[in-house]
């Protein structure tokens, strides 16, 4: 399909040594507004569900919430230029549903919401930054969940396909790349699994939730999901992409899963839980099904696609996004002892886990759950390659998570090399992938700036800026000096013979 979008792409000048990284590869950033936007009653704006979850029960450890975050709102032009400065080539950002449809389908649309992000698509053309929308990441207006239980409910598609044209309509002139929903599959099996996201529910053994059924309401949310982007993608590609000529994808959440024996039913268990993650959400959108392995380990409680809704959901995506931050180690449960949460349908009788007889399968991170493995990104994309017919792809998210201790100064954290070493390390796996054939066409750093990490707060860090949470002062960080120079060709590697100073700056390539 030849678009305005892949047209501008070959335009593009290239600014690696390496050949892999080709013109029109892309050197990004995200953020998602919820995390950094703020003003969370300004200009019209209802209360998200987010608003509503971090004001009653607290979401996040010392009382933090997303009201101020890093005012992004008022701040957005300091921000772009900090984004030029870099020399970025395109922003991934996400749409506040509660600022733009405050009361959903139920109410009128923001015209100041609308007005917002209009000056942050016009003022990042202005300065050749390419807008990368996503228009769900989370949150959503707590109205809906009040008047019909949100994703439970088959009336969530009918929102969210309404939130979905508004955007087309009003930023798809200036807009070439679309995301429908951002990691479906790690939402879900927060909100609904596990209950630690907002609406909170789940049931023993994943959680002690008030309502909920960990074992079939992950299924049901997933489902409206997953039509409300097959509805989305459909009206998107008959209504406006012929016009507009964008593109229009579906990120999900992509653990690399290794087995954690070289026995064959831990073999198959790796199978199964990519399966059960990252084929959960892709699947039914390139093939119209759901994955084999979860037909066959859920059974009746996995809902089905109708004929017409196969139609519209098979090959819905232009592009795959790709959030990947880390691997995991896959230990079958079908025969052998498990934890109680791993020996359940709903994750396919497999334990995900983190170590192997003691040793870690990678260096940890600000998140215990996450860890530093580089080898993961080569892996992951060659699986998805493979398994998806070459789709094109993103790395919509790759970052690294360093905690915020309480002893470290200002001059510590800005001086953040293991953030470089991560992003070099991750970089040289994505380019051995795209050498053997993965069409790869871009790559996004998580994040552009230190922002509110959910459950966390601003506990963890990921961000090329350190931003001090009294005067919300941008500060840049030793990584956002290297990000620069390896868009200018400056460095690429790290030589671990040179010093840690030295070697962050070489004129190296892969």
């Amino acid at each position: 399909m030849e678009s305005e979008a892949s047209n501008w792409k070959k335009t593009k000048q290239p600014r690696s040594k390496d050949p892999i990284f080709h013109p029109g590869f892309y050197s990004e950033l995200p953020l998602l507004l919820t995390k950094v936007e703020g003003a969370y009653l300004e200009d019209g704006k209802s209360l998200s569900n987010w608003d509503v979850f971090c004001h009653s029960i607290g979401c996040a450890e010392g009382g933090d919430n997303g009201d101020i975050a890093d005012d992004h709102y008022h701040m957005f032009m300091e921000d772009i230029e900090a984004m030029h400065s870099l020399g970025l080539d395109a922003y991934r950002f996400s749409i506040s549903w509660a600022r733009i449809l405050p009361r959903g389908r139920f109410g009128e649309v923001n015209p100041a919401g609308i007005k917002f992000y209009n000056k942050i698509i016009d003022n990042l053309i202005l300065r050749g930054i390419e807008p990368f929308v996503t228009i769900n990441h989370n949150d959503l207006p707590q109205e809906l969940e009040d008047r019909y239980g949100s994703w439970l409910n088959a009336e969530m598609q009918e929102d969210f396909l309404y939130l979905a044209e508004v955007c087309f309509k009003s930023f798809g002139d200036r807009v070439k790349y679309w995301v429908t929903i951002n990691e479906p599959n790690m939402y879900i099996e927060l909100a609904f699994e596990q209950g630690v996201f907002p609406p909170s529910r789940c049931s023993e053994p994943f959680g002690n939730c008030v309502y909920g059924n960990s074992d079939v309401e992950p299924l049901v949310a997933m489902h409206n999901m997953l039509l409300a982007h097959g509805r989305a993608a459909k009206l998107y590609h008959e209504e406006f992409q012929p016009k507009q000529g964008g593109l229009i994808g579906l990120v999900a959440h992509c653990f690399m899963f290794e087995p954690i024996t070289d026995s064959e039913l831990d073999r198959e268990a790796a199978k199964r839980a990519f399966a059960f993650s990252v084929g959960w959400p892709l699947d039914p959108a390139i093939f119209g099904e759901y994955p084999e392995e979860m037909q066959k380990y859920l059974g009746s409680k996995l809902p089905s696609f109708s004929l017409e809704e196969k139609k519209f959901m098979k090959n819905s995506i232009d592009f795959i996004g790709i959030n990947h931050y880390s691997a995991l180690y896959a230990k079958d449960c079908t025969t052998s002892s498990c934890s109680a949460t791993g020996n359940r349908a709903i994750q396919g009788f497999v334990d995900r886990v983190g170590e192997h007889d003691g040793v870690l399968i990678g260096e940890r991170t600000g998140l215990e759950y996450l860890f530093v493995v580089p080898r993961g990104m080569e892996e992951i994309v060659n699986l998805i390659k493979t398994r998806y017919n070459n789709t094109p792809m993103f790395i919509t998210e790759n970052g690294y998570s360093s905690p915020d201790l309480q002893e470290q100064r200002v001059n510590e954290l800005v001086n953040d090399v293991k953030r470089v070493e991560f992003h070099t390390s991750y970089l040289a796996s994505l380019a051995k992938s795209m050498r053997e054939g993965a069409d790869v066409r871009g790559y996004f750093v998580w994040s552009l700036m230190d922002s509110y990490e959910w459950l966390e707060g601003y506990n963890v860090r990921f961000g090329l800026y350190y931003v001090d949470r009294q005067t919300l002062t941008r500060i840049p960080k030793l990584s956002a000096r290297w990000y620069k120079n390896f868009l200018t060709n400056n460095s690429l590697v790290i030589d671990k013979n040179a010093s840690r100073t030295k070697r962050l700056f070489t004129k190296d390539v892969m």
